[in-house]
């Protein structure tokens, strides 16, 4: 009798303990990666990851930082933006507690209703949502020695600068010390004392950012007599430097070559300059620093301004109406440089008057523009300026490029001064040692306009009760507040960028809305113009009329109206229509997204695995 097959208890036991293998290798592997802290950013910015310069300030921190992070995470009526924001920060500040190796700690707060956590957050001074479910709250604070910052609130608008907002704070409250900024200009800037003359109406009050600045920085106006800018002065801001002598001028190139940070605002037309009448602007504008310009590798004309006729400014006339002024610039949306700190954040500015800057020569440095024209201007005489709008129209013609209004430089420059410190008049004046070339990097903000600092250009007062309240009605003052933070801080801190975005939407739903949204429109227009052309038929019927019959309707009206009425109908159908397949495109696009997500990979899976079993049984049935 021969031997049937019986059941191969061997082949099934290796097959168990094969199973066996495998899970126990997958929990060890588990186990490693775990403690191996690995980290992949697989997002297309980077968004994840820290810059080197953020690395760098975090490993030289003298003193530990605490970071608080208050989030009401368990209220049920978070808006999904915020709660989508909030773990993309809570994620983002898990890489700097990484990146700070011990320096850096951070702690996660949920502020509930009447619990020590609110308490905590109101005496910290977090801003919350106000919902009909409660506060939300969702803000930042920094605590290091006895030294302590705070975001209110996390917008996620800002997004892009999260990281320079979180890296500058925590560079910021290593110590109290206050920045030094030494400020030269021919401007009353700080105020004037005496009696009202043909050019000054007599005692000023300071303008508003030096009283801005003077609550953060220690600043100090610089004597144009001076032939030494100290060189651990932490920022040099020149405004309008009116007939400066050659020994001041010599002061401010050498302070650069020692690595100094200089901010400069200059003007082809300086409303705010009291002592420029029209007359003597026609002669000379009288600021310039083309001298260490050329060594530093920019040029502005000082006698021309910008024309921008599709940024222009409406302004008031002597009779009272309101025109349209393409020499007073509104910079807004791409006039400003997204990728730059700076003005990444920014939504307008008021540049009155305003040149342009170029980049000249061939000196090796970084050239960046953060403000710029459009297209659609001109450069022409800044004297124009007081012959009205008519005249600039006139006299217009697009260059078809965009100038530079505001730019960042950086390198190590040379001297404009190689034959060394000019002759002073003092016979005592003293010889310093001549940097003929830097030794380090320096960084310097130039802007084409300083009227844009004057109080009237960006800040608008109103009494309330007695007490004055100033309202910005444009980001000029974020401006000057973004430049002087950065510069004033470390090279790593200058030399961080703004981020890409945390959202990334799905760009099938968003062109797909766009194209609903751009038929809705072209249909929304094609009713505007019938609208139109049936007024003007009805008006011409009505001019036809008898005065008797002025409010009786004439067949032709009656004829007229039901038409249009009827298109309208129509037209209101199609809208309908057109939203209905919008919605249902979207429906349909995110059901065969979540078809795909759900089942594609089992799927493959399964494919896969039937794949395998069938090659596995004929490898064996051959055997």
């Amino acid at each position: 009798m021969a031997k049937g097959k019986g059941y191969d208890y061997k082949k099934t036991l290796l097959s168990v303990t094969g199973l066996v293998a495998l899970f126990l290798i997958l929990i060890f592997v588990n186990i490693i990666v775990s403690y191996a802290n690995i980290r992949w950013d697989v997002t297309e910015d980077n968004n994840y990851s820290l810059s080197d310069g953020t690395k760098n300030i975090l490993s030289s921190l003298s003193e530990p930082v605490t970071i608080k992070f208050f989030y009401s995470q368990s209220n049920p009526d978070i808006p999904a933006n915020i709660k989508i924001y909030a773990k993309e920060v809570r994620d983002f500040l898990s890489e700097y507690k990484h990146a700070g190796k011990g320096r850096i700690k951070v702690e996660i707060y949920d502020p509930k209703p009447d619990s020590d956590e609110e308490e905590w957050a109101e005496k910290y001074g977090i801003q919350p949502m106000r919902t009909p479910g409660g506060k939300i709250y969702c803000g930042l604070v920094f605590v290091s020695a006895d030294q302590e910052d705070v975001i209110e609130w996390l917008d996620p608008d800002k997004e892009q600068v999260l990281e320079y907002d979180l890296t500058s704070i925590i560079q910021g409250i290593q110590s109290d010390k206050k920045m030094v900024v030494g400020i030269i200009t021919s401007l009353p800037v700080f105020g004037t004392v005496g009696r009202p003359t043909r050019q000054t109406q007599g005692t000023e009050k300071e303008w508003l950012f030096i009283t801005e600045m003077k609550k953060i920085y220690d600043v100090r106006q610089i004597n144009p007599s001076i032939q030494k800018i100290d060189p651990l002065l932490n920022l040099l801001l020149v405004v309008f430097p009116k007939n400066l002598s050659p020994q001041l001028e010599y002061a401010i190139d050498q302070y650069v070559l020692s690595g100094g940070k200089a901010l400069i605002f200059m003007d082809p037309l300086c409303v705010s300059d009291r002592t420029q009448g029209q007359r003597e602007f026609i002669r000379s504008s009288g600021a310039s620093l083309d001298k260490v310009f050329k060594a530093w590798g920019v040029s502005m004309d000082s006698t021309k301004a910008v024309a921008d006729f599709d940024q222009p400014t409406q302004v008031r006339t002597g009779d009272n109406s309101m025109e349209e002024n393409p020499l007073m610039i509104s910079a807004r949306g791409e006039a400003f440089n997204k990728n730059a700190v700076i003005t990444a954040g920014l939504e307008s500015m008021l540049f009155p008057i305003a040149g342009a800057i170029k980049k000249s020569g061939d000196v090796d440095s970084e050239f960046e523009p953060l403000v710029h024209s459009s297209r659609n201007s001109a450069l022409m005489d800044a004297f124009k300026a007081y012959l009205g709008v008519e005249a600039i129209k006139k006299d217009f013609t697009p260059a078809g490029e965009r100038f530079n209004i505001a730019v960042r430089l950086r390198g190590k420059f040379k001297t404009a001064f190689p034959e060394g410190q000019p002759n002073s008049k003092d016979s005592e004046g003293k010889k310093w040692a001549h940097i003929k070339e830097g030794k380090k990097p320096a960084t310097i903000i130039i802007v084409s306009d300083a009227d844009m600092l004057a109080d009237q250009f960006y800040v608008q007062r109103r009494n309330v009760l007695g007490l004055v309240i100033s309202e910005m009605f444009n980001d000029n003052l974020n401006f000057l507040s973004n430049a002087s933070e950065i510069l004033t801080g470390s090279d790593d801190l200058i030399g961080l960028r703004s981020r890409g975005k945390f959202e990334r939407p799905f760009t099938a739903v968003v062109k797909l809305k766009r194209t609903a949204q751009e038929r809705w429109l072209t249909k929304e227009n094609e009713l505007v113009k019938q609208m139109e052309e049936t007024t003007q038929k009805l008006r011409q019927i009505e001019e036809q009329k008898d005065v008797s019959q002025e409010m009786i309707l004439s067949p032709e009206q009656e004829v007229e109206i039901t038409k249009f009425k009827e298109q309208r109908q129509k037209i209101n159908r199609e809208l309908k229509q057109v939203r209905r397949n919008l919605r249902a495109s979207i429906e349909t696009l995110g059901a065969t997204l979540k078809g795909i997500n759900i089942f594609l990979m089992p799927f493959l899976v399964a494919l896969i695995g039937i794949g395998f079993a069938i090659y596995k049984h004929r490898k064996f049935g051959k055997k």
